[in-house]
């Protein structure tokens, strides 16, 4: 197992051990009632009994920090796979003058997002973004990638058939609890399918290669 891999397992097994710890936290201190009316702010409505109002305070400012943190990672690290898909030349340039053109979009799209969505619904569409990418890429390995490279099918196939399953129950709870979800969701895989296979097809050769001599 090379170094990358053994620090990703150990990372989601701290990751895990943490919210574990977490949750039986705020379950030892808060029936199901308050849980449920509490919400986002569950976690620090459990530290109350302990610590009083200085607990409470604490785990605000701890949140904030991690939120803020988790923001600065998410955006840096789509900015970046966007960033390596434009040299790729599998996106369209979004400028030459800007020095970082894949971040300021990244943070553009955050912030309508922001503006559009609450956290829950953001959340919701990034899950079901994520799931119909994961079934995407896990297809095209099965479909295009298995006669170079060296893997078991059972693995992206099992993956396909999980990940469908978990989508298709996800997109049904929503519908019945916030149709917007589904529909936003739905607009934006339409809106992106339709955009790439526009790009794709005016950049590529009568042999369906991709052009890299095209200037984006």
């Amino acid at each position: 197992m090379c170094k990358n891999s053994r620090s990703i397992i150990i990372s989601l097994l701290i990751c895990t051990a943490v919210y574990t710890a977490l949750a039986f936290a705020v379950a030892g201190n808060l029936s199901i009632s308050e849980i449920i009316a509490s919400k986002d702010y569950a976690l620090a409505k459990a530290a109350t009994p302990v610590f009083g109002d200085n607990g409470l305070w604490f785990i605000v400012v701890i949140a904030i920090i991690a939120t803020v943190s988790g923001v600065f990672a998410s955006v840096f690290s789509a900015s970046r796979m966007l960033g390596m898909l434009i040299m790729m030349k599998q996106v369209p340039q979004m400028g030459k003058r800007i020095n970082n053109p894949a971040l300021l979009f990244t943070v553009l799209l955050a912030i309508t997002l922001t503006i559009l969505f609450d956290l829950t619904r953001i959340a919701a569409i990034g899950a079901i973004f994520y799931l119909v990418m994961d079934i995407a890429i896990h297809w095209g390995l099965l479909r295009y990638l298995r006669g170079t490279l060296s893997f078991n099918p059972i693995i992206p196939a099992l993956a396909i058939i999980l990940d469908t399953v978990i989508l298709v129950a996800f997109i049904l709870l929503k519908y019945e609890s916030d149709p917007l979800v589904p529909a936003a969701a739905a607009i934006g895989i339409v809106i992106v399918v339709l955009g790439e296979k526009l790009f794709m097809k005016s950049h590529t050769n009568s042999d369906g290669q991709m052009d890299m001599d095209i200037d984006m």
